[in-house]
């Protein structure tokens, strides 16, 4: 027969509302005495029956997830932090790929009523900030990337600027002059193209460099098709770039394949760097330099927020937070300066 509250309490010589604050982390308890509980739990195996407390609480344990694509490396690594991180919470994640589309993204705010549950994370593609401000309203939302809320809704996201810029001084400092940006993406509403795109002129300036709109190549996705395709595309012309700063690992990898098939060397004709830190990218050869967002903080601060809103009566005055998280510049072969 499984513990009871009352039976921790006894043992660990408290109140039961002790022990019942120390499961849910509704009020605070001194350390001295949550350890002492934690430790009578953990010696009598006591499992709380979530779906008795979600059900007097009125929640369902379960949080709304939508991903423009669960193929692609980088959602899929973050997808799985989420799920991880939502697990330690003991909540339950529902995933629903959108693809980027408006309507997708906008039948997931409509039938989260439906599915019943307590709050959404989303990284919108499509949707603009004036139908976020009415689908916000509903439940908790928090928004992942580059789609900014206007103050709407708690968002978590890198800083693409910067992250860009960062990218494209590595490559000048390294020698670099004709520097291509692959995956520029005029046809959608999406900001992190622009942003990545900003971030790299923003480093072509600053190094007295005039923008070259032949170097500026766009792509219809961010995947290695796209990326290949783009980088096939330049190769055809008399522009010849010495590096590619790519707006993403899949692109990058996409280009690396080119410069292969093409008898480039990495780095020694051809730099290159992308964006996402994907595992694939500590594995191709040479390895790929890659901009790598904090995905585990990104997970970590966007469960973190969904849960105050949830949970805490006051967090509906608070304003909405606007969260930038890390990102590291990660180095390796296939941007080795010139001559090294």
């Amino acid at each position: 027969m499984s513990s009871r509250l009352k039976d921790v309490a006894a043992r660990a010589g408290v109140s039961v509302r002790t022990v019942s604050n120390v499961v849910s982390g509704s009020a605070p308890v001194a350390e001295a005495t949550r350890v002492r509980v934690q430790a009578v739990l953990d010696e009598l195996g006591y499992r709380p029956n979530l779906a008795a407390r979600n059900l007097r609480a009125g929640r369902t344990g379960l949080i709304g997830l939508a991903i423009p694509e669960l193929y692609s490396p980088y959602f899929g690594e973050l997808a799985s932090l989420l799920v991880a991180a939502a697990q330690q919470r003991s909540w339950t994640v529902v995933i629903e790929q959108t693809f980027g589309d408006p309507e997708a993204e906008r039948r997931f705010f409509e039938g989260a009523g439906g599915r019943l549950v307590d709050g959404l994370i989303i990284s919108p593609w499509a949707l603009g900030p004036q139908e976020l401000k009415v689908d916000a309203r509903s439940m908790p939302v928090v928004l992942l990337g580059e789609r900014h809320p206007q103050g709407l809704a708690d968002r978590v996201a890198v800083d693409n600027v910067l992250a860009a810029d960062e990218a494209t001084t590595h490559l000048l400092q390294g020698g670099r002059r004709r520097i291509a940006a692959i995956g520029v993406q005029p046809h959608l509403r999406n900001e992190t193209a622009r942003q990545r795109l900003e971030g790299y002129h923003r480093a072509l300036r600053r190094a007295g460099l005039a923008f070259d709109p032949a170097l500026e190549r766009p792509v219809e996705a961010l995947h290695r098709q796209d990326g290949a395709q783009a980088m096939a595309s330049l190769l055809e012309t008399d522009v010849r770039p010495d590096a590619v700063f790519a707006f993403s690992d899949e692109l990058a990898l996409g280009v690396l394949h080119v410069a292969h098939e093409h008898g480039l060397r990495v780095p020694e004709d051809l730099a290159i760097v992308g964006f996402d830190g994907v595992e694939d990218a500590r594995y191709s050869h040479p390895p790929l330099t890659t901009v790598a967002p904090d995905k585990k903080q990104i997970a970590e601060r966007a469960l973190q927020c969904l849960g105050d809103r949830i949970y805490s009566p006051a967090a509906a005055s608070v304003p909405p937070l606007d969260i930038v998280v890390r990102h590291e510049l990660c180095v390796r072969a296939s941007s080795r300066p010139a001559g090294t």
